[in-house]
């Protein structure tokens, strides 16, 4: 049996052998996968804006929430992906599944794109004779879209687990392997991204986007081919079930037995799991705790085993607990991807306005978050070859704590809205002394650069911040379902800027006026959105270090602290009674 991992399973179903099956080459299979996903992602959003207004016609505030509603959705369906993975599919056949629908996605796109008949005629998009796509055109751009929505979710959700799934953690040498893994996993994605900021804008700019999105498609079949080549080389995890339902499962308790009163000793609680693998008791939220009263009719048919919709124990009602504390934080990070959002969207207009040649090269709008990706590696490099040493030495810590990154990203964030606003100051001043109809301004387009560089930078230290804390403070049953709470703070990001955007353009548009988000930028003041972004960031991290504050105390309290600790709880209830 030491040939064998004892949770795993090989692709017959039987227990899979440490010599035929896992390591890091199954795991490189899967990366490959992840590769194209963000290659077809983050290439069709960061020059999305551009095809909408451009080829499309449409008003930049449209496009710009088309493409933040796009994002968003991408990582709302994560939570759709996660369900079916630990529900019903299993994470090799929702990676399989979801796979094959964003190559269908990526193909559609590039066909909606080729076709004259799928897009307006051309025609300057300021004039008034300018045509916007019809009905049949957007639904037709709006199903390719949400396709590959539909399948970047569910990819997300399963591709970072079943690359772990592939080594065991009780063996020291795999879990070194692991380790390597998570630092190969984020350096590849942020290769992808860097690919398609370059590279595939490069090709929809100067050769065709029927071109670029063509090779995403075919890019994500080979990957498919590939990942599918090593079903027999992969380790296969049962699942334990949806954290999502055992949630529900709690809570639905808990209110069925709202009227009935918590038993003066904790110990009279409903209690199953080994206690190896027990959460102790807090006192914290204890409606919650009535969900672990013993009531008849909580067995199944007189059985030893508890209907979970009745009955919960203390460990899945503390699990819950646990994710409880984690919504102050959560609610807090999701501004800065309202002010990430601008990055993909706004400032890609504003990049298209200015001049972007550099000899007789002219550099792609969309290209210019080549700098955001920089200032990511850049900040990541310097992390952890500068700061961290320098930290252990003085604080005698391994870097920053999790709170700490992210509230070093909220403050680069809002720093970088505050840049972005006298950036578009400037702009704005040029393009009225050239002519607001000027199609390029006599303005660098590199002065846009520091504002890539501190989101940039933002999201190096926020990302890395919210994924150590949402891992490493959830229970440990529900780590699936923590990774993807975190990345629904991407998706309410986007889906905060889409309504910013919204209200903006009604509230400051009216009275026959095109307000603060003018459809030609160059009449707009931008620059006083952006400055409301930062207004939004300054209050925002107020409120975060508050929640940050009330977090710490339950680092001491965390779970497992042993036998005195219970007893002391239970004499402490005893007290009360």
């Amino acid at each position: 049996m030491s040939w064998t991992v004892g949770d795993a399973v090989d692709y017959k179903g039987y227990p899979a052998d440490k010599s035929k099956t896992g390591g890091w080459v199954p795991a490189a299979l899967i990366l490959g996968i992840e590769i194209c996903e963000r290659l077809s992602t983050m290439g069709i959003a960061v020059n999305l804006v551009t095809y909408l207004g451009g080829t499309m016609h449409l008003p930049s505030s449209s496009s710009a929430n088309i493409v933040t509603d796009f994002m968003g959705t991408c990582f709302l369906l994560c939570l759709l992906g996660g369900f079916l993975a630990d529900s019903f599919l299993g994470r090799f056949k929702t990676i399989a599944i979801f796979a094959i629908i964003q190559t269908l996605g990526t193909g559609m796109l590039s066909i909606t794109t080729k076709l004259p008949k799928l897009r307006p005629p051309p025609c300057n998009r300021h004039s008034e004779d300018c045509q916007e796509a019809n009905g049949l055109q957007m639904g037709v751009l709006y199903v390719a879209l949400y396709l590959i929505a539909l399948g970047t979710g569910g990819l997300k959700s399963s591709v970072s687990g079943f690359g772990t799934d592939q080594f065991d953690e009780k063996d020291e040498k795999e879990k070194a392997q692991m380790a390597f893994f998570f630092n190969r996993f984020f350096f590849f994605i942020s290769i992808g991204t860097l690919t398609a900021v370059t590279v595939l804008v490069y090709i929809q700019d100067e050769i065709g986007r029927s071109w670029a999105y063509g090779i995403c498609s075919v890019s994500m079949f080979v990957a498919i081919l590939i990942f599918l080549s090593g079903t027999r080389r992969y380790r296969y995890k049962k699942s334990s079930g949806s954290p999502i339902v055992h949630i529900f499962q709690v809570i639905v308790a808990a209110i069925n037995k709202r009227k009935l009163n918590l038993p003066c000793d904790v110990s009279m609680l409903y209690e199953d799991t080994p206690e190896a693998s027990r959460i102790h008791h807090t006192e914290q939220c204890q409606f919650l705790d009535k969900a672990a009263i013993v009531a008849q009719g909580d067995f199944v048919n007189g059985s030893t085993a508890p209907n979970p919709w009745k009955l919960s124990s203390i460990t899945r009602v503390e699990e819950v607990k646990m994710m409880g504390r984690l919504l102050p934080i959560w609610a807090t990070t999701i501004i800065f991807w309202t002010t990430y959002a601008q990055m993909i969207t706004f400032s890609v207009e504003q990049a298209s306005t200015m001049e972007r040649s550099i000899g007789n090269f002219q550099i792609p709008a969309g290209s210019l978050t080549v700098f955001f990706v920089a200032a990511i590696l850049i900040t990541l490099a310097v992390y952890d070859r500068l700061i961290m040493p320098i930290w252990k030495k003085w604080k005698g810590k391994q870097g920053f704590s999790s709170l700490q990154r992210i509230a070093l990203g909220l403050v680069l964030s809002t720093i970088g809205m505050v840049v972005a606003a006298l950036a578009e100051s400037k702009r704005l001043s040029v393009a009225k002394s050239a002519g607001r109809n000027t199609s390029t301004l006599p303005l660098t387009v590199f002065i846009l650069i520091p504002q890539f560089f501190l989101v940039g930078s933002g999201e190096a230290f926020i990302y890395t911040g919210q994924l150590d804390f949402f891992i490493t403070q959830s229970p440990k049953s529900m780590k699936t379902m923590s990774t993807g709470l975190f990345l629904t703070t991407l998706a309410l990001g986007f889906f905060v800027s889409s309504f910013l955007v919204s209200v903006i353009k009604k509230v400051t548009g009216s009275h026959g006026g095109q307000g603060w988000l003018a459809d030609n930028i160059n009449y707009g003041r931008l620059d006083l959105f952006y400055w409301l972004l930062a207004v939004l960031g300054v209050i925002n991290f107020a409120i975060y270090l508050i929640c940050a504050l009330w977090y710490k105390p339950d680092d001491k309290k965390m779970p497992n602290k042993g036998v005195v600790q219970m007893e002391k709880q239970q004499l402490n209830g005893a007290e009360k009674c």
